[in-house]
């Protein structure tokens, strides 16, 4: 798609996904974290991307979500925006940035506000954050909120096992959403959670939920970009759709280029100057 097409598509805002599910109109999200990937779910229609946290597990290659930093973060989101139009973007604040301290939370988002012009900022957590999400919404910056499986606080479940299961977990998660809401997120990430409570949860606020192996009942839906194209086939929950099989196809491809290079097929005479 030309930049001039893409420029002329109406950009999706904050009042856009709340309209959204308004209408009954199903979300898009993926995650994506350098320019090139950006630039190609912003044209093939995505609504929204997360720069997640996930970079530190699928780029980095970290077992867990915290190691990874708010400089790091910045860096990403910078890459992602150079390649998106219309679509919009939020950027995870990193483990350490917000938990216990609002103002550290709050100079956190700024920083991403300021540094990479994303159009907003995600979190982990319930009532504990709700200070963070009030201060960080005063100051004009929209906040998705995260509840369910939250891999930030993954050393304290102790596993990745489907969250809220039992009768009190869902009814303090159901709690928490509306308390999240109440502060001022204008979405909601539900991670892992049964079909009933999300469908639940998502009748019961006034903002977009966006599930990701929380059932077909939210708003709208998000994959880690490597799960959804096939790029890391040791991972295989039940929640993740493969709709390609990047991994095999690109593995195929070095070999037969690393063939072509041994066998001197490349590069021939019309590929040279």
């Amino acid at each position: 798609m030309s930049t001039e097409i893409r420029s002329q598509q109406k950009k999706i805002t904050t009042h856009t996904l709340r309209t959204m599910k308004k209408n009954g109109e199903k979300i898009v999200a993926i995650t994506a974290y350098d320019f090139t990937f950006g630039k190609l779910f912003d044209s093939a229609g995505v609504d929204m991307i997360l720069v997640g946290d996930s970079a530190s597990n699928v780029i980095a290659g970290n077992e867990t979500t915290l190691p990874i930093t708010l400089d790091e973060m910045i860096y990403h989101a910078k890459c992602v925006m150079k390649g998106v139009d219309r679509c919009f973007v939020l950027v995870d604040l990193p483990f350490g940035t917000y938990q216990g301290n609002a103002n550290n939370g709050l100079q956190a988002a700024i920083r991403v506000m300021k540094e990479t012009g994303a159009h907003g900022v995600k979190l982990e957590g319930g009532e504990e954050v709700i200070e963070t999400i009030q201060k960080i919404v005063q100051a004009g910056i929209p906040v998705m909120g995260h509840l369910g499986l939250t891999p930030q606080s993954i050393y304290q479940f102790g596993s990745y096992a489907v969250r809220a299961k039992e009768t009190h977990e869902a009814k303090a998660l159901l709690e928490s959403a509306k308390a999240i809401e109440q502060a001022g997120c204008f979405s909601i990430l539900l991670e892992k959670i049964p079909f009933a409570v999300a469908q639940k949860i998502t009748q019961q606020v006034h903002v977009p939920t966006i599930g990701i192996g929380a059932g077909n009942a939210c708003d709208g839906q998000i994959l880690v970009m490597h799960d959804l194209l096939g790029l890391n086939n040791d991972f295989h929950p039940r929640f993740v759709r493969r709709y390609a099989n990047l991994e095999n196809d690109i593995r195929s491809a070095i070999k037969n280029y690393a063939n072509d290079v041994k066998t001197k097929q490349f590069p021939n005479e019309s590929e040279q100057y």
